[in-house]
């Protein structure tokens, strides 16, 4: 009934259509125009023919009909445009195979490419339904697309011929990819961009089948201002996000008002963890486009990882009122409910999300945090590998694994997917911190290689500012004094700067005292002991300590310890 509400007008229109079309085929066309062994009638239909036509010598139409002039179309579609019409009415509404049965002796370009692309959507129907009846609509199934074959096959043929357009190559490429033969689909859709450069379709299947920048490298593209769009996606990809940023940028100043340029813009200063600057783009693309669904997802990553509760509830609402039905909006919705702790209404939500749109990596992956945060280990594991088998690429996934797996004890499984996190995201600070932690864990206790990755996370701005710490920490404990208190000064520049207070100062400062003392640097270790005298716990009396021993080693008057702090 829901369904119906929603989509009653669109139905009528679709349904009005498919009526006109049906009925303009029905009708016969003109003799005068057309020979016996054009007319749409001539093969296997005399039937059709007796029941409207008892004389077939007549020329007259049966009364109250009258024939109607056609359209000029180009002189291989003139015969079959009628049918044309029909076979999109039937695609529109679904029906590949009728559509595709209408068109079987159409001999058109685009009547040959309707046919093949409707076999194609009719075997991935099919393919979907079996997912479905073997496994459940998340469920995964070894079910294949059977009309691969046969469309090979034929497509195959049209481009030895050389009679294949640039769309036909698009879906032999489609094909191709299909089947496992990326080589030769890649060299096929290469063909179809260089001779119809406009169709996107055809050039993001390109970039799912370049995984390495080498690969990228190696197409022979034609220069048009499209590449420039499919080489700035594709670095996206491969995770070259400055050099996708330059590229973005460089189209915004052809196509100033580009909504989509600025989501892509705020797509790779997310990947470079520009909170602030993603969170004003999303904000003005809202200010011009207020119905806008497309890419708010991440725009609620962001909000959520800021915890700004009350703009993320805003957008939830506002995705909601707009289009609830998107994968999008219940990615939102769920990122709002887990904001709210409310973890099994948020995998409620991102469950709803993979109904819509099973292949919607963001929203495995997310259930998988969720369900890290329930404890159930065993579904977050699950979420996570769907999604590395969607986009192997997802580095958010395999960082989820190492985690999943760390929870369970298992560091030498978390170390594996952790490095696979970390080959393809380097410079995010988290992953080489999970890794070090890892190389702590009492199973492994290899700190020179926990060490080494909290150094790089230091370098790839640890925005939690856990590695300084840990550093100094691990270098204490393996007995190098030097470098502790190196990195604890370090520590405590930057909670000075960032006006930090809590354990960890007291950490720096106790052990930067007792070091400078021990280097009978007085006056340095003096001026850390005597900020611990501000706290009010037991470092207070550590520092007195400090400051009496100080004090002894310096002066020849032993009973002035006793008068200068008074309690």
């Amino acid at each position: 009934m829901s369904f119906g509400l929603r989509f009653g007008s669109s139905v009528i229109v679709v349904s009005t259509l498919l009526l006109n079309a049906e009925q303009l085929v029905g009708i016969e066309q003109d003799p005068a125009k057309f020979t016996p062994s054009n007319t749409r009638f001539q093969r296997g239909s005399s039937s059709i023919r007796r029941r409207f036509h008892t004389n077939e010598g007549c020329s007259t139409p049966i009364t109250g009909l009258s024939y109607v002039s056609t359209p000029v179309m180009e002189e291989d579609e003139v015969v079959d445009g009628d049918f044309y019409l029909l076979a999109k009415s039937y695609f529109d509404c679904r029906e590949y195979n009728r559509a595709a049965h209408v068109l079987r002796e159409q001999n058109g370009k685009k009547s040959v490419f309707l046919r093949l692309y409707a076999l194609y959507l009719a075997g991935e129907k099919r393919k979907e339904e079996e997912v479905v009846e073997l496994e459940g609509s998340l469920g995964k199934s070894d079910a294949v697309n059977q009309e691969l074959v046969s469309l090979e096959r034929e497509l195959s043929t049209l481009r030895k011929n050389g009679t294949a357009d640039p769309f036909e190559l698009y879906l032999y490429g489609l094909v191709l990819k299909q089947k496992g033969s990326e080589n030769l689909a890649r060299t096929v859709l290469v063909e179809s961009v260089n001779s119809y450069p406009w169709n996107w379709s055809a050039w993001s299947e390109l970039q799912s089948l370049c995984t390495t920048i080498d690969i990228l490298n190696s197409l022979n593209l034609n220069n048009h201002w499209m590449k420039d769009f499919f080489l700035a996606s594709a670095y996206q990809e491969l995770r070259m996000h400055n050099e996708s940023l330059a590229k973005y940028e460089n189209l915004q100043a052809t196509f100033s008002f580009s909504n989509y340029i600025q989501a892509q813009i705020a797509k790779a200063q997310y990947s470079l963890r520009e909170f602030d600057q993603v969170e004003a783009i999303f904000e003005e693309l809202l200010r011009n486009d207020p119905y806008r669904v497309e890419d708010m997802d991440m725009y609620s990553n962001v909000l959520y990882a800021k915890e700004c509760f009350s703009a993320l509830s805003y957008l939830a609402h506002r995705v909601f009122m707009t289009d609830k039905y998107r994968p999008e909006s219940c990615c939102i919705i769920g990122n709002y409910y887990s904001l709210k702790g409310q973890h099994e209404k948020s995998v409620v939500y991102f469950r709803r999300a993979l109904k819509l749109n099973k292949n919607y990596l963001s929203a495995w992956t997310l259930m998988g945090h969720e369900f890290v945060e329930m404890k159930n280990i065993p579904a977050a594991i699950d979420a996570y590998r769907r999604a590395v088998d969607i986009n192997s690429c997802d580095y958010r996934a395999w960082y989820g694994l190492g985690q999943a797996y760390e929870m369970m004890g298992m560091p030498f499984y978390a170390l594996h997917y952790f490095k696979k996190a970390v080959f393809l995201q380097p410079n995010d600070s988290r992953v080489w911190i999970a890794m070090a932690q890892c190389f702590e864990s009492e199973q492994l206790r290899m700190l020179e290689e926990a060490i080494k990755c909290y150094r790089r996370a230091a370098n790839c701005n640890d925005r939690e500012a856990i590695a300084l710490h840990q550093l100094a920490k691990l270098h204490s404990e393996l007995g190098q004094s030097e470098e502790a208190a190196f990195y604890y000064k370090k520590d405590l520049e930057r909670m000075e700067a960032e006006e930090r207070e809590g354990p960890n100062m007291v950490e720096a400062l106790l052990f930067l005292a007792t070091y400078y003392k021990a280097q009978k640097k007085f006056d340095e270790a003096e001026v850390y002991c005597t900020r611990l005298l501000d706290y009010t716990g037991p470092e207070k009396e550590t520092a007195k300590d400090l400051l009496r021993g100080m004090r002894l080693a310096q002066s020849s008057f032993p009973s002035m310890d006793v008068e200068l702090f008074p309690p």
